[in-house]
């Protein structure tokens, strides 16, 4: 058994359609707001290429409008499994733009509700995280920082971190907080995102990410601080990770 989905939704962002095709159709503007690394291979035909520590996943273009229409797919597994993304964006007055991005794609197996949940939950962080990205950070690209540790309870692994952060109980999305990570200098933003097991914080040079993985607690940052290193950044965050959740 298995279960086709989609997911459809229309907002605006404050960015021309030009600057918003940047975001989506480059590799350096995907990489400021999506997670893993990845590279563009421009045009109908060509490819979309995220690498995933280590996989990487190939999703063919098909269709290619610069500053109107993307769509792009993976591959078909041989379970059925894939996932494609198309992007339609209409300019309005003002400079702004209206996107229209839409998700679809097949899970296979008896389980694929708890799946769909948690991908659509993790789906809308990124969705957030593309609309905080093209509304502060036009103009300018992120390094993508990941991390993730394994854990046998995540409820306790998920409130040491929390902890560590010294995120409030009562926090809310567009509460302005400090996070207090040890070892970090205090990171002051806006809550940009939270949902149960999600959260993301707006600061002046990065998107900081946190989320529930399928194994443990796990992060997915975006820092546009000049100079930012990507393998150092990878090793300071896992190894506070690791600290927090023991």
């Amino acid at each position: 058994m298995g279960h086709p989905w989609k997911s459809d939704d229309e907002f605006e962002l404050d960015a021309t359609p030009e600057e918003v095709w940047e975001a989506i159709a480059s590799g350096p503007g995907i990489d400021s707001w999506f997670m893993g690394v990845s590279s563009v291979e421009p045009g109908v035909g060509g490819a979309v290429n995220t690498d995933f520590g280590g996989f990487v996943q190939r999703s063919e273009i098909t269709a290619w409008e610069p500053n109107r229409h993307l769509a792009y797919s993976s591959e078909v597994g041989p379970d059925g499994r894939f996932i494609a993304f198309e992007y339609l964006l209409e300019a309005h007055e003002g400079g702004t733009t209206v996107m229209r991005q839409v998700a679809t794609g097949f899970l296979p197996g008896d389980d694929w509700e708890a799946e769909f949940e948690a991908m659509l939950t993790g789906g809308m962080m990124y969705q957030r995280t593309l609309r905080s990205y093209v509304d502060h950070f036009t103009g300018r690209f992120g390094v993508p920082v990941s991390a993730m540790v394994q854990h046998p309870d995540f409820a306790r692994a998920w409130a040491g971190m929390l902890d560590d952060l010294g995120l409030p109980a009562d926090a809310a999305e567009g509460d302005r907080v400090t996070l207090t990570p040890s070892g970090f200098a205090p990171i002051t933003g806006v809550i940009d995102y939270l949902a149960d097991g999600y959260f993301g914080v707006r600061a002046d040079d990065a998107l900081y990410r946190f989320y529930r993985g399928f194994y443990g607690p796990g992060l997915g940052h975006h820092v546009f601080a000049e100079g930012a290193d990507r393998s150092e950044l990878d090793a300071v965050w896992l190894a506070w990770l690791e600290r927090a959740v023991a």
